[in-house]
Formats: structure tokens, C-alpha cells, sequence
């Protein structure tokens, strides 16, 4: 979707934003009777009002009374999404947005869920057709340049996270996983280095090789790096994403229904990062940021590895396998020890990780745990309130700890099955010394239908709040 500022008066479908129906004189493009018209639809409690003109249409959004700031902003967000499936129906090409209310954000915020509802992955279908809207534009006083500028990436790098995790399997291997991570670090300009499964054998991946051995298709561990002149950090930020691009659960089976159906979207960590990384190029933020992406399928294939195995990890570290559905975590541990190398000021993975996670929080947010310090953590909690990409924090208590000890070997990797995402992360905490940081998204990756501004298939879920923490690193 393209998005600009015009100079001049909109001539096409506008919607204009105020925060009181008292307002609506400012609208001068109404009659009367329009503004009559419109009275009554709000005294009918109507929010998003819609004036047919013929020649366009004319919307007039009163915002609502929210309790916070973050509830209002989501709410603006919504009605952009609301506004979306109006404009389609109505083969609307363009839409101007006009902000005269006293939020300052409020234009960007609408623009914004109108055009991540829009997304649409079209490309196996043969009668796929584009939605009309295609063009958000702005008046001068609604938006700055720069927040133009950074819509237009956001949304950019959340479309194409979202289309990374709608690709199937027959397409999306994790050799072509790594391939389009180089495409896409090509285009932002990022760079990118893919160690192939000889690498991945030198260096001792034992856990991303023992969840490949029940497929005909290799691993990869691909690198990514954007490191300016003039970074703010001394020391890299390291971001990890689970790339599983497709989980049967190996010989722990999963059931299809409710289930394996979906598990192309087991690589959406992967997506996270690789659209994050993307965005941060485009914006050419001043972070030295690498991003990690170990990937493989998990199949029951005859060499597979099987429950009872005991796999030596890149770190050494030794893990029985009971239970080889928990492969993410066997992933990401590799990643996590290798991260070691780069001294990192701070390290944060995204996965979809656990049941437990989606169980506990649904839909509605990231299960987060780790060990860096409180600042970190608060700034995370107020990006994920900006953007409404929430996180609820689970404790590291070294209880959970306990339950992974192993008769035969250093851990087992899983639990008791009480408390699976904090002992998932206890798992994960074991090969990192230095501030990190985990994001479950298993409850907010994917969705089998479109709710709002997040469309049916991959959300890109998380991508908005990291970016948010990274363009206020060090800022506070």
C-alpha cells in the first residue's frame, strides 16, 4: 500500500477524525442536511459514520472514551480495520484521512489497522483478486514525513513477516526459508549469511541436527546483521526466531485436527525477526542488531530421533529427549549458545513454543520470561501497550528447574507437564549468560480467521512491539 501527504484539498473518499460530534463544523464539505444526517447516526451510537455523496464518500469517525491511552490507539486502529471491508465493497481505490482531533497520532493509528487489514496472500489462488485500495493519503497537519515514512515500513515488514508464515511447506523448506531471508536482506539492505547443514555439522548444532533426521530436507542457520557506522550500542542486540517450518511432532506424533493442520506456522519466530530486521534496515536505525535463525521441519522419519535419545547440544550440554514435540526449544538452544559469540548486550528470541502459553493467554498477547533487568522488561511492557501487542510476564523460579533434571544425561527437554512455557524457558535460560529475553507467541501467530487488523493466516504478531523497544533503546 503506498501512503503520501498532498497538498492540496481531497477531491476522492475522505474520512475525518474528531473527538466530539461537536466538531463536526470543521467539516465543511457537509451540507446541512448531512450534518444532520450524521447527528443522528451518532446519537444512534454509531462511532464510524458514513456519507454517500455520490461522487465519493465522505467518513466521520468520532473517537470514543477509553479508560487509557493504549485502549484509545487500539481503538482508532480497529476502526481502520472496520473502515477496510467498506472501502473494498465500494471498489474504492484511494482514501484520504483528516485528523482533527486533538490526538496527535490518531491518523497514523487509522491508516494503520486499514492497512494491515488489507494484507492479502493471493498467490495460490486462481481467481485471487487485489482489494481495490491501494492508496492512503494525508493532509498536511494529520502526519509528519518521517511518520509516513516509518507507516509505510511498518506495515511493509509486518505484510511480508505475515506472508513468510502463509507459505506451505511444498514451498517454504528451510533451504527456501533461507533463500528468501537473503532476498529480503538484499532489498532493505542487511546482511545475510546461511550456514548450510555441513556448517551446521562442523559447528556442532547437535539439537538443530537431531530434529532433522527424520527429514529428506536439510537444515539451515541463517544469519542476519545490520551493523551502522555510528551504532548507540557498543555491543550487539541479538534476536533469535524459531524456524520449525513445518511440526508434525516427529514420532510424538500430533493429532491433524486443531493441530498439525497449522503447523506451517511453527516458523512464525523466524518471520518476527526476519520482518523486524527488515524494518530496522529500511529505517536505518542506529542499533548493531544480528538476528539468528536456525531452521528445519520436524518429521517421523526412519532416522528420526525418537524419545529416550540423548542429544549432545552446541554447548555441550547433554539432553534426553522425552517428548519430540518440544524440537522448538532443541532449536533455539543451539542459537541461544551460539549467540555467546557475539558478547551481546542483550539477546531476544520469539517462538511459538508451547500450548501452554496459547492455553494461558489466548489471542490477546506474548507469554514473556527472562533474565534482563527491570528496564528492559518495563520499556517491553510499555511498547507492548503502544502498539497493544501485550506481553504477560511468567517467573523464572528455579523450581521449574528442578523438574528438568535428567537420570542419563545433563536436562531432559521437557518437564512434569505442569507450568510447559516456564519450564520451556527454564530450558531455554540454561544456555544463555548474558540478558535475555523469550517471547512465546504460540497463542498469537496465526489465525484462522480475520479478527480485526490481523488477517486469517500469519499475523505478524510482535513485529510492532519490537520495533517499538528497538527506536527507543537507549532513549530512556
Amino acid at each position: 500500500m503506498k501512503f503520501s501527504i498532498i497538498q492540496k484539498e481531497p477531491k476522492k473518499n475522505q474520512v475525518y477524525i474528531l473527538d466530539d460530534i461537536n466538531d463536526l463544523k470543521q467539516v465543511t464539505i457537509l451540507d446541512k442536511t448531512e450534518m444532520d444526517y450524521a447527528k443522528k447516526a451518532h446519537k444512534n451510537n454509531e462511532s464510524l459514520i458514513r456519507i454517500n455523496q455520490y461522487s465519493r464518500f465522505v467518513f466521520v469517525y468520532i473517537t470514543e472514551d477509553k479508560a487509557t491511552e493504549s485502549q484509545l490507539a487500539e481503538a482508532i486502529r480497529s476502526t481502520g480495520a472496520t473502515l477496510q471491508p467498506i472501502a473494498v465493497k465500494h471498489s474504492m481505490d484511494e482514501l484520504c484521512v483528516i485528523n482533527l482531533s486533538k490526538n496527535t497520532n490518531a491518523a497514523y493509528l487509522l491508516a494503520e489497522g486499514l492497512a494491515l487489514a488489507n494484507y492479502q496472500f493471493l498467490k495460490y489462488k486462481s481467481d485471487g483478486k487485489p482489494n481495490s485500495l491501494n492508496t492512503v493519503t494525508f493532509t498536511q497537519k494529520s502526519i509528519t514525513v518521517k511518520e509516513v515514512q516509518q507507516l509505510s515500513v511498518t506495515v511493509d515488514a509486518v505484510g511480508r513477516a505475515r506472508t513468510l508464515v502463509n507459505e506451505p511447506l511444498n514451498y517454504l523448506s528451510a533451504v527456501q526459508l533461507a533463500k528468501d531471508i537473503a532476498a529480503l536482506g538484499k532489498e532493505a539492505g542487511f546482511k545475510v549469511t546461511t550456514l548450510q547443514k555441513a556448517a551446521i555439522v562442523k559447528e556442532k548444532m547437535g539439537g538443530i541436527l537431531a530434529v532433522n533426521r527424520g527429514s529428506k530436507q536439510p537444515p539451515t542457520f541463517t544469519i542476519m546483521e545490520h551493523k551502522p557506522k555510528k551504532a548507540l550500542n557498543k555491543k550487539p542486540i541479538v534476536l533469535v526466531g524459531k524456524g520449525v517450518v513445518y511440526d508434525t511432532g516427529g514420532l510424538s506424533l500430533k493429532p491433524t485436527p486443531n493441530s498439525m493442520d497449522r503447523m506451517k506456522s511453527d516458523m512464525s519466530g523466524s518471520a518476527v525477526v526476519t520482518g523486524t530486521m527488515y524494518a530496522v534496515a529500511k529505517m536505518q536505525l542506529p542499533l548493531h542488531v544480528i538476528a539468528l535463525v536456525p531452521a528445519t521441519d520436524n518429521r517421523p522419519g526412519e532416522e528420526a530421533y525418537v524419545p529416550g535419545d540423548v542429544i549432545t547440544m552446541h554447548s555441550g550440554t547433554t539432553v534426553e529427549v522425552l517428548n519430540t514435540d518440544a524440537e522448538g526449544r532443541m532449536l533455539l538452544a543451539d542459537a541461544l549458545s551460539w549467540a555467546k559469540r557475539y558478547n551481546p548486550e542483550l539477546v531476544l528470541d520469539f517462538a511459538t513454543l508451547t500450548g501452554a502459553a496459547a492455553v494461558a493467554v489466548g489471542p490477546h498477547g506474548i507469554v514473556c520470561m527472562g533474565t534482563a533487568g527491570d528496564d528492559v522488561k518495563r520499556s517491553f511492557h510499555d511498547s507492548g501497550y503502544r502498539q497493544y501487542e501485550r506481553l504477560v510476564e511468567y517467573p523464572l523460579w528455579e523450581e521449574y528447574g528442578k523438574k528438568l533434571k535428567s537420570e542419563i544425561a545433563d536436562m531432559k527437554n521437557i518437564g512434569d507437564g505442569n507450568g510447559g512455557a516456564i519450564s520451556a524457558g527454564k530450558f531455554l535460560e540454561h544456555f544463555t549468560d548474558y540478558p535475555w529475553m523469550h517471547f512465546d507467541i504460540a497463542g498469537v501467530s496465526f489465525n484462522t480467521a480475520k479478527t480485526g487488523y490481523h488477517t486469517a493466516g500469519g499475523t505478524g504478531y510482535g513485529i510492532r512491539m519490537l520495533l517499538d523497544f528497538l527506536q527507543h533503546y537507549g532513549k530512556n
